[in-house]
């Protein structure tokens, strides 16, 4: 059960199909992070193997998500850090003037490094890489037409999709007509917006609305929640939101947009309601960070009708595998949580899994951070989904300030917060400061591995680092 190249659960390919097609004993629809982990580590095992990709090799987050954006987040980090080098009195008499041009450069550089890098190791490992649209005419056949308009028909014992998703833009009036930014054109501006309007107070928003901030745009945010990162604890939301509304960037929340007229790059109005009200806002450009939709229409899914969720996402056991034996889903078109790092970790589940070992996505940690600055990081549980349990936990919270290398920094606001079990187990664990992310690895090690908190109390952490702050705030956990 399980192996690669016997599964007689799976369907039969008939003789002359094989003949007629090229046949593989993988073949991958989508080289985003799981689909081309898996297509490299069979490959390299001597597995025929090959992965098909339209767009973007490597798959959205070489190219157009994570990494370009966080290529953006340091350049606007620079200029910052510079306006506080000046107001420090470190610099004197220096005229900051952002050259958008030079940071698209920066991340173009980026960007062709990480692909050349990519179809390297396709090449390396022995996986072909089919450059090509993909489609499903039967569940084990996929037809691909290559950008000549060439079609070939390939064949495989086990197919995995690794489709990705993509930005949603909302029905509302006007929206798709004034034709929005995503995420994938606000990388591409030479210029920086007079004035940003963005739709969605979540990860993307806010991290492209202090970007665009930091390099000189005026940025309103609109969201119709009645606070940012709804689904973090409130303390947590209205800090951050503070912390960023300090920077300049201006909020409309609890609020609706009902129409949009003009064309996004050049002059936009966006009607906005709130509170039975409406009002116009005027600006430069208008970015859509209000969501994701999985790439799963227009490939051959449709039927039969259960394969998809009501949503769009493949359907999936625990095992990342789909109703039709054989062939699995994976990463944000199944519906996974949408990082690249829980994309990694369905690479790994179903790697195991073809080998006949073990594993499955129930109970995995998916730890989380947001690179607006301070960082943003969490892990396990939040306060509040453990009072809405009614679970019993003592919670021990330290400023940043109290994590001594924030000083030396000038960086110290935020805050860290614990929560621990009545049994001395880590049940969640939220930072909000500079470099929070790189504190997860130590919590989430304790917690996987089943220690007590008093594990990372009791550690000798070098000083002066980040890391230490963890000891003073386990330090500070309440007794029995």
């Amino acid at each position: 059960m399980g192996c690669l190249l016997r599964n007689e659960s799976a369907i039969s390919l008939e003789a002359e199909d094989i003949a007629m097609a090229d046949h593989f004993d993988l073949l991958v629809l989508g080289s985003g992070e799981a689909g081309k982990y898996i297509a490299w580590a069979f490959a390299s095992e001597g597995k025929k193997v090959a992965c098909i990709e339209r767009q973007w090799v490597g798959g959205s987050c070489p190219n157009v998500a994570c990494l370009p954006s966080k290529n953006f987040v340091h350049s606007a980090e620079m200029v910052h850090q510079t306006q506080e080098a000046i107001k420090s009195g470190i610099f004197s008499d220096v005229d900051i003037k952002v050259n958008m041009s030079a940071v698209r450069a920066r991340k173009r550089e980026m960007v062709d490094g990480l692909v050349a890098m990519h179809k390297d190791r396709f090449v390396n490992s022995g996986a072909q890489l089919i450059e090509g649209n993909g489609r499903f005419i039967e569940p084990k056949k996929i037809q691909v037409t290559d950008p000549k308009g060439e079609q070939r028909v390939l064949t495989g014992e086990t197919v995995i999709i690794s489709t990705g998703s993509r930005a949603n833009i909302d029905s509302v009036p006007g929206l798709a007509e004034a034709k929005p930014l995503t995420h994938i054109d606000i990388l591409e501006l030479d210029k920086v917006p007079s004035h940003l309007i963005v739709l969605g107070a979540g990860y993307v928003g806010l991290e492209f609305a202090q970007i665009m901030r930091r390099l000189g745009a005026k940025v309103t945010v609109i969201d119709r929640n009645d606070r940012i990162l709804k689904r973090e604890d409130e303390d947590v939301s209205t800090e951050l939101e503070k912390l960023l509304a300090a920077e300049g960037i201006q909020f409309c929340l609890s609020s609706s947009i009902s129409g949009v007229k003009g064309t996004s790059g050049d002059t936009v109005s966006v009607k906005v309601m709130k509170a039975g009200k409406t009002s116009e806002l005027q600006g430069s450009h208008i970015l859509c960070a209000t969501g994701r939709i999985p790439n799963t229409d227009g490939i051959g899914l449709e039927e039969p009708t259960n394969l998809l969720t009501k949503n769009g996402f493949v359907k999936v056991d625990d095992h990342l595998q789909t109703v039709v034996p054989g062939v699995f889903a994976v990463g944000d078109c199944a519906g996974s949580p949408h990082f690249t790092h829980v994309s990694f970790s369905d690479f790994r589940i179903v790697k195991d899994f073809l080998k006949g070992l073990s594993a499955n996505t129930t109970g995995r940690q998916v730890p989380y951070t947001l690179f607006t600055s301070p960082e943003l990081a969490h892990i396990g549980a939040h306060e509040h989904e453990l009072k809405a349990k009614d679970v019993k936990y003592r919670k021990a919270q330290l400023p940043m300030a109290a994590f001594l290398r924030t000083r030396t920094l000038a960086d110290t606001r935020g805050f860290a917060k614990v929560m621990v079990s009545e049994s001395d187990q880590i049940l969640g664990f939220t930072a909000l400061g500079p470099g929070a992310g790189e504190l997860l690895p130590v919590v989430q090690l304790a917690m996987k591995a089943g220690l007590p908190y008093t594990a990372i109390r009791d550690l000798v952490v070098t000083h002066p680092t980040l890391s230490e702050g963890l000891v003073y705030l386990f330090m500070a956990v309440p007794p029995r």
